[in-house]
């Protein structure tokens, strides 16, 4: 009887390890940003999967950090951008492969889908798929730069001395597009890149004189569009946007040779132990209908294919204007940048803004 007992409570405990086990499978630890996992779309999902969903608010250095400090674990899902993949998944190991068979890719944007694929791809293996996106580009006094397409049109006579960008990258990534090279394919051609940044350093101190300032934040462009004192600049589309709430006349504006794109990914932690409940997690907010209810909180838009038929509909207006369906294919997404091509970049920088 007694072993008959033992025996009972042996079985009875290997079935409790196993409830809990499985009790533990039905929680999403997700390691996500601010926005991307609003209560109302946990609160949705919870009800109709039963799985809990544990949400840390992170950034792309915590994220790596936490995910390097544990060697992927502590996390079933993770959103770096798409560019924070690849080398630290070289480097520490801390992703495992994404099973493109568990997702549902006629949810995503083609374009987006095929880019972030393409880009945090290693040894063959895809480590990330596409959540939240958003780009910099041109944003335009409409009534008053008319003659402005593209980013070199900031040079052009008619905005002299009423034009503002950011001594940073994207001036110069913009700027190289605009005149006909692919600084991106250069990427890994230290002597190639050099060349492209010295035609865009000639062009920018060209053009020195359209520019009424170098904007530093985002509060004081606004303000420099708000007042008028500025009529075209370099900037993201969210600000464009909520300045055109204000004054019609004032937008963002694809420009002609591709906005410049960032994208926040899905990936998966190496040592995760829910990818059932991520997947599940990742189909789920890519609904149209979810994926809305996270750019109304995030305030930019995802790669759910006509997500934006459900957003409110002024946002709907605006994004539609700014991103008829080829300048959503057109936007050049930003790779992982090599080491040292910011030594260069700062350089050229530097020089600019010295020149007279």
């Amino acid at each position: 009887m007694k072993w008959k007992n033992l025996t009972a409570v042996a079985a009875l405990g290997v079935a409790l390890s196993g409830l809990a086990q499985t009790a533990g499978a039905e929680t999403l630890r997700l390691l996500t940003w601010g926005g991307y996992a609003p209560e109302n779309v946990v609160e949705l999902f919870e009800k109709e999967t039963g799985i809990t969903v544990e949400v840390t608010k992170s950034n792309n250095e915590e994220m790596i950090a936490k995910l390097r400090a544990t060697g992927g674990g502590g996390f079933d899902l993770a959103q770096p951008s798409q560019d924070r993949i690849a080398g630290p998944q070289q480097e520490f190991g801390i992703y495992k492969p994404i099973d493109l068979s568990k997702i549902d890719k006629s949810l995503f944007i083609p374009s987006m889908l095929e880019a972030t694929m393409k880009n945090t791809t290693v040894d063959g293996k895809v480590y990330g798929v596409p959540h939240v996106w958003g780009t910099s580009g041109l944003v335009l006094d409409t009534t008053k730069a008319a003659s402005v397409k593209d980013y070199t049109d900031l040079c052009n006579p008619e905005v002299a001395g009423k034009v503002s960008y950011r001594l940073k990258r994207p001036t110069l990534i913009g700027f190289a597009f605009a005149m006909g090279m692919d600084p991106f394919a250069a990427y890994n051609d230290v002597d190639a890149y050099k060349e492209i940044l010295s035609k865009v350093e000639a062009k920018l101190i060209e053009c020195k004189p359209n520019v009424k300032t170098y904007w530093g934040g985002g509060d004081e462009l606004m303000n420099l569009l708000r007042s008028g004192e500025v009529v075209a600049a370099m900037a993201w589309d969210t600000g464009g946007w909520k300045l055109n709430a204000d004054n019609p006349n004032i937008t963002f504006v694809a420009p002609k040779s591709g906005a410049l794109g960032w994208i926040d990914t899905f990936a998966l932690p190496a040592k995760g132990k829910a990818d059932d409940a991520a997947y599940k997690w990742i189909n789920f907010v890519m609904r149209p209908e979810i994926a809305a209810m996270i750019t109304e909180a995030a305030g930019n838009f995802t790669a759910s294919k006509g997500a934006d038929q459900y957003v409110s509909e002024d946002l709907k207006k605006r994004f539609q204007a700014s991103f008829p369906p080829e300048a959503i294919d057109n936007i050049k997404w930003y790779p992982p940048v090599p080491a040292g091509l910011e030594a260069l970049e700062g350089g050229v920088l530097d020089r600019v803004k010295a020149a007279n």
